[in-house]
């Protein structure tokens, strides 16, 4: 139903409501709470310990402060409220718009932690509302998320009335949905948007997840099932024939996790269908040994391979890798900067099947790039390349095999979503000989020592990367730049060589800095993320990151993986002079773990399911349940009642077009 048909909501409303990415009643029904207060219980702050969150009212009982500090760049607004004859302070800072809400005089209902020292208590950043007739009421309240000149009321009201209007109903078949205890979905919806207990609540929640992601695993089974193809190409290789390679052109012994790989890719270019696989695993892991076995099968059948990667460094990387195992094989390196008549000549031999395996870049994608008869792909980082990018390479060849790695480490239950169009490996162990890298959160009262034991580093021929978030400096002087941090280290690190790297420049130019590090010509290099991916550098073993607090666990992770590649002991130092307590936890984490896994679980716990898929090429198209606190079960569930769905015979049609209804982005993810 239209917005504009529901009671109060003008053409101003409606805006406003679109904002927020409400467009009609289906959407105010899955637009969940961002949080819960519990009104059943309010806390007298004077009986509160520092660090508590609590709920607690007040009376504003002094004029509203607001005030600008940083060259305006940040702000601040303070009051003051009495409650019970006992006063306190509420802080805001960097929401100036606060000052313009908050009414001398008027009582507010605050949630938010309590700072308390020697002088006043205070609470920091609190959500609030007006103490009105709405929160004279006893219960669990929801909180929504908003924009304008929307209040929390306003939202509520439209929220329940459009549940009862819709009336959303399951899809999952009833005889399954009684065979497993299923609530009924109308209820399970009004009872997330108005709770009648903790428990219940999240009961609720828990059922509307096993809703979505049955309806998202089910949408991902038809396309998968839609875009499977028969093998047209066939390997003759025997397994044993493989062992023998893989036991002469490596000097390790593949770790379990990488046998297990090598395994599953082995039966999927061995079975009648096309192989469409996914290897994911942490930095050092072994991918690219994997990667290889498969190359080899393609190659001992007679076909040519495709090594892509998102960056010349890590294509040149994947070629010596590639050269220095088919030594009986011809193998090529294409990327943009491979000089014209070299690149002609490489074309050439590609389109004749002189050249077995390519590694390359972007280049690969061109129009005049051709094949003779290409059957596997492997995309290295697949995380870089978009769908469309993807396809170009793979409608190079007749049906190939499709090998996609990915080093960001993501949760079983995660890669049930991601990688719903894909089988997915996981390769959790690490070879033997590597040494966990030692994480340390470094004071600011202790960085001349960290940069003293770096130099003594440096000086027995170790390397280091120093990485910030921004590239240029500004008026924001919490955030040290790389540019201002490159002038720095080469007076504090004098004597040795130290390389500037990020965004702004050119691929040549950044493409020789990496390259002139691996070379070791320089000793240090200041650098943005873009030395997330593509380094392998054996001799770096330090990593140090500044305004930690500003990336993502997952993201420290991945740059941390730059060192500890190989069997020298290797450091992480992590700087944050503003760190919140919050953030202060999150590095923590990094001390504590270097299982990428481990910490991939904790950021999709820390950050919810919303920012995940976000992340992901075709929007945000579960960032709806971002805001539900549901348990990590109830994704299994849904997969379980899938699977069972689509084996037992039963009519799906209905499945099918509600599933692609909701999904339809879901098309433009598939691989094929």
């Amino acid at each position: 139903m239209e917005l504009t048909k529901l009671k109060g909501v003008s053409e101003a409303r409606e805006k406003e409501l679109n904002d927020l990415g409400i467009y009609d009643t289906a959407d105010l029904v899955r637009y969940f709470p961002r949080a819960y207060l519990d009104l059943r219980e309010k806390q007298l702050l004077k009986y509160a310990y520092h660090n508590d969150v609590v709920l607690t009212y007040g009376k504003v009982v002094s004029p509203v402060q607001s005030r600008f500090f940083r060259r305006g760049r940040g702000a601040m607004v303070k009051a003051y409220c009495e409650q019970e004859g006992f006063t306190f302070s509420v802080v805001w800072y960097n929401m100036p718009y606060v000052a313009q809400k908050i009414k001398v005089g008027e009582e507010y209902l605050f949630y938010g932690r309590v700072r308390s020292d020697k002088f006043e208590v205070s609470l920091a950043n609190p959500s609030f509302e007006p103490m009105d007739k709405n929160f004279r009421l006893k219960g669990i309240v929801p909180q929504y998320k908003l924009k304008g000149k929307l209040n929390q009321k306003t939202v509520r009201d439209l929220v329940r009335l459009a549940v009862d209007i819709e009336k959303p109903k399951s899809v999952i078949p009833l005889s399954m949905r009684a065979k497993y205890g299923l609530s009924d979905l109308y209820s399970a919806f009004r009872e997330v948007h108005n709770p009648s207990g903790v428990q219940s609540q999240r009961d609720a929640a828990d059922r509307i997840a096993v809703e979505e992601y049955f309806s998202l695993i089910s949408a991902f089974k038809i396309i998968k099932g839609s875009n499977e193809q028969v093998r047209v190409n066939k390997y003759e290789c025997p397994s044993q024939e493989l062992i023998r390679f893989i036991s002469a052109r490596f000097p390790f012994d593949f770790t379990e996790g990488q046998k297990k790989a090598v395994n599953e890719i082995y039966s999927d270019m061995t079975g009648a269908s096309v192989m469409n696989r996914l290897v994911q695993g942490d930095v050092g892991s072994g991918k690219t040994a994997v990667a290889l076995s498969a190359i080899f099968i393609a190659v001992a059948g007679g076909y040519q391979a495709a090594f892509i990667a998102p960056t010349e460094v890590l294509a040149r990387q994947n070629y010596n890798a590639v050269k220095s195992c088919f030594i009986e094989a011809e193998v090529a390196l294409l990327t943009g900067s491979t000089p014209a008549k070299e690149k002609k000549q490489i074309k050439e031999d590609l389109k004749s099947g002189k050249i077995k395996i390519v590694s390359g870049t972007h280049a690969l994608l061109t129009e005049d790039v051709e094949f003779c008869n290409l059957s596997l792909c492997v995309c290295d980082e697949q995380q870089r390349f978009g769908v469309a990018q993807r396809s170009a390479l793979l409608n190079k060849g007749v049906t190939p095999d499709v090998l996609v790695m990915s080093a960001t480490p993501i949760p079983r239950t995660l890669s049930l979503i991601f990688y719903g169009d894909l089988d997915v490996t996981t390769i959790t162990d690490k070879p033997r000989n590597r040494i966990p890298v030692q994480t340390n959160v470094v004071p600011e009262s202790k960085y001349d020592d960290m940069i003293g034991f770096i130099r003594k580093e440096l000086s027995v021929g170790r390397q280091a990367y120093f990485v910030c978030p921004k590239i240029e400096g500004d008026e924001d002087s919490e955030l040290i730049s790389v540019t201002e941090l490159y002038d720095e280290l080469k007076e504090r690190l004098s004597g040795f060589s130290v390389g500037l790297l990020h965004g702004k420049m050119k691929d040549k130019e950044k493409n020789a800095v990496m390259q002139d590090f691996k070379d070791k010509k320089y000793d240090a290099i200041v650098s943005t993320t873009v030395i997330e991916v593509g380094i392998d550098v054996p001799d770096a073993t330090v990593m140090v990151i500044y305004n930690a607090e500003r990336f993502g666990l997952s993201q420290l992770h991945q740059l941390r993986g730059r060192v500890g590649r190989s069997d020298i002991k290797s450091y992480c130092f992590l700087l944050s002079a503003k760190a919140t307590e919050e953030g202060s936890e999150r590095l923590k984490i990094m001390e504590k773990t270097s299982d990428g896994f481990k910490i991939s679980e904790y950021d999709y716990k820390l950050r919810g399911s919303g920012d995940f898929m976000g992340n992901r090429q075709s929007g945000k198209f579960m960032s709806d349940l971002g805001f539900l606190d549901y348990s990590t079960e109830s994704i299994f569930l849904a997969k379980k009642l899938s699977d069972e769905a689509f084996d037992s015979g039963i009519d799906v049609s209905e499945i099918k077009r509600v599933a692609l209804q909701k999904y339809d982005k879901l098309k433009d993810i598939s691989m094929n």
